[in-house]
């Protein structure tokens, strides 16, 4: 339980800080913050169907989160929030790319289509 207490704070120390409130105003923490629209609007489409996936669209995503999760990496101060957000974006994007494939290679769309006689 001291762990803790001491733990929060640290916390609340830290949010006091010049440092905490200048990271806060800044584009290094607002830039990510927009960009979870990305990931976000990604894990509520695994709800629809997958007839309306666009693999090219999707594809882009995956390869723009993967450049950008190298920006934020080699960028000074490394930008880890904005990392997670593309990494979170790619793997969304990657299980919406599967449910693309699995859909029109994998069977997905004749069982859902019958023949009609």
């Amino acid at each position: 339980m001291a762990g803790v207490t001491a733990l929060m704070r640290k916390t609340q120390d830290y949010v006091k800080t010049k440092e905490f409130r200048d990271y806060i105003t800044s584009t290094h923490f607002w830039g990510p913050v927009a960009n979870w629209g990305l990931p976000l609007a990604a894990f509520k489409d695994m709800k629809a169907a997958p007839d309306i996936i666009s693999s090219r669209m999707t594809t882009a995503l995956i390869f723009y989160s993967m450049a950008f999760m190298r920006f934020a990496y080699r960028v000074q101060p490394q930008n880890y929030l904005l990392m997670a957000c593309h990494l979170t974006n790619m793997v969304a994007q990657s299980i919406q790319e599967s449910r693309y494939l699995k859909y029109h290679y994998g069977g997905g769309a004749k069982a859902s289509n019958p023949p009609v006689k």
